[in-house]
């Protein structure tokens, strides 16, 4: 079987989809993989004949730099629907010559999904995130400035949509693009227990494989707690909200580790206390293992990360998509909300830190949900559902 592979140049989106490539590689198929130079050794490493998409990344102005950083959908949508006219003749030319046997695209990865659409060929969407329908839908709690773009957005989108038809690409709105039918096969990171609203989803389209990650045997915690700071590698440039962990427990009783992302310098924070240390980049894995606590940012696999380690969380979501997952991280008992007010005061962000350490609500939650996703069929269950709709 030949998989032609697609993703979005993030970590969240490419990183759990490295152990299913491993997995079909395993299993004799041969796997091409559309991404980005950044990410190449990994997808090498995995066994995947890896086919760099840099060069054809529409160029930006600072104006469009700006929107993509506030993570704006009409600006990423804009900019994904030009990757997809740039790429299109190598993408062409390549089912041409190759004729893969199944399309797997990431869900924001707009040139593997119309490729596949294009050229007839079986698809398998990969959804890093949770899977999306009117029911679950709602717990994306858009806020005014997100609906505003997104609403305001569709025009300019569908502007870009229309300079794709004469390409071949038999698609009427840039709605039928970003949003997924019910009946499209998916691949979703969770379990049915997380999910929102998973009786909605019918298990001949929807496999839930659960978290693909790297396991890390879980350290001896018989020393002072740890807590680990992460906003994720994206929205993470937030020195007021360093600053405000910083103060909370510089004196305490705990070690405090943040991880702040590439793009801030974590010198601008200023001498540290003894008990804290701060990096642009840590093996999140591996903190985890020996983690008390994890302060986080709700992205999809970091929450799921946290959860597989059974680590207890607060939960600091910054967009719609965090706050959906914080909500059923909350939900299941796993993590507890951080009060906006709380991640600016010290004195409150010190409170929530050793509330959530002593409650004994979330050690139990965390430790039925570690079970719970490792308990789900994993790579290899993905692995058997991209050869079902293969055949």
């Amino acid at each position: 079987m030949r998989v032609l592979w697609f993703c979005i140049p993030a970590y969240g989106h490419t990183n759990p989809t490295i152990e299913v490539v491993r997995e079909l590689i395993r299993r004799g198929h041969e796997v091409r993989y559309y991404s980005f130079e950044e990410f190449r050794q990994r997808i090498e490493e995995a066994g995947a004949e890896f086919v760099s998409c840099d060069a054809y990344l529409p160029p930006i102005d600072a104006k469009a730099e700006r929107r993509l950083r506030k993570v704006s959908t009409t600006e990423m949508s804009v900019q994904s629907f030009r990757t997809v006219t740039a790429l299109d003749p190598v993408i062409s030319s390549d089912v041409e010559a190759w004729r893969p046997d199944v399309v797997v695209s990431d869900s924001a990865c707009f040139w593997g999904k119309l490729a596949a659409f294009k050229h007839d060929l079986p698809w398998v969407c990969s959804t890093t995130t949770f899977a999306f329908n009117e029911q679950s839908a709602k717990y994306m709690e858009t806020s005014a400035r997100e609906l505003a773009d997104m609403v305001l957005g569709l025009p300019r989108m569908n502007r870009e949509i229309r300079k794709l038809q004469p390409l071949g690409y038999h698609v009427k709105s840039a709605l039928d693009v970003v949003r997924n039918k019910p009946d499209d096969y998916t691949i979703v990171y969770t379990s049915r227990t997380l999910q929102p609203c998973a009786e909605s989803f019918d298990e001949e389209h929807y496999r839930f494989v659960g978290p693909s990650v790297r396991d890390v045997a879980p350290h001896e915690k018989n020393g002072r707690p740890l807590v680990y700071v992460s906003l994720g590698t994206v929205i993470n440039d937030r020195p007021g909200f360093y600053h405000t962990c910083i103060e909370a427990l510089r004196d305490a009783d705990v070690d405090l580790l943040i991880s702040c992302g590439k793009a801030f310098d974590p010198t601008l924070l200023g001498k540290l206390p003894a008990n804290v240390r701060v990096e642009q980049y840590v093996d999140q894995m591996d903190v985890l293992s020996r983690a008390s606590l994890f302060v986080t940012h709700c992205g999809m696999n970091s929450a799921s990360e946290g959860m597989w380690m059974g680590v207890p969380e607060l939960l600091y979501p910054l967009t719609g998509e965090q706050r959906a997952v914080a909500r059923r991280v909350s939900e299941v008992g796993a993590g507890a909300p951080l009060d906006a007010h709380a991640a600016k005061d010290p004195a409150k962000l010190r409170a929530s830190v050793f509330a959530a350490l002593k409650s004994d609500a979330l050690a139990a939650g965390s430790a039925r949900m570690r079970e719970d996703l490792r308990s789900c069929a994993g790579p290899a269950g993905a692995a058997d559902f991209i050869e079902g709709v293969a055949r």
